[in-house]
């Protein structure tokens, strides 16, 4: 991410029922906010339907707590034939700090779908 100002895609807070047996947030909820998040910064770029086909790379710096508020934030970092590679970033705002924390990111593929869901080419390849 390279802009020092920047706009989440998705800001969320996790709920009761998203915490784990050590009071975290599940790895999976994190994963699904993600993907909706690289989902809607792909559909821009596509125009039209897309489908994840691949998570590249995952890497969970620290815990999600339930009082977080969580944002997501989308950078496409390249485009193919029929795909696009989402990268993101999830920060945490702690209650009681001023900055956001980094808590998450990774790497996303999506590809742009007609409506049998059969990949298409992006505008312009």
């Amino acid at each position: 991410m390279t802009s020092t100002h920047r706009d989440p895609v998705i800001r969320t807070m996790p709920r009761p029922a998203d915490i784990n047996l050590n009071g975290h947030i599940f790895g999976g909820w994190i994963l699904s906010q993600m993907d909706i998040a690289g989902g809607i910064a792909s559909i821009r770029v596509a125009g039209g339907r897309v489908a994840t086909v691949t998570v590249e790379a995952m890497k969970f710096h620290q815990p999600i707590l339930i009082t977080d508020v969580v944002s997501v934030y989308a950078e496409v970092v390249k485009t193919g034939r029929t795909s696009i590679t989402v990268h993101m970033e999830v920060t945490a705002k702690r209650r009681e700090e001023e900055s956001e924390v980094k808590v998450t990111e990774g790497t996303f593929i999506y590809v742009k779908i007609d409506d049998d869901g059969r990949p298409v080419p992006l505008e312009g390849q």
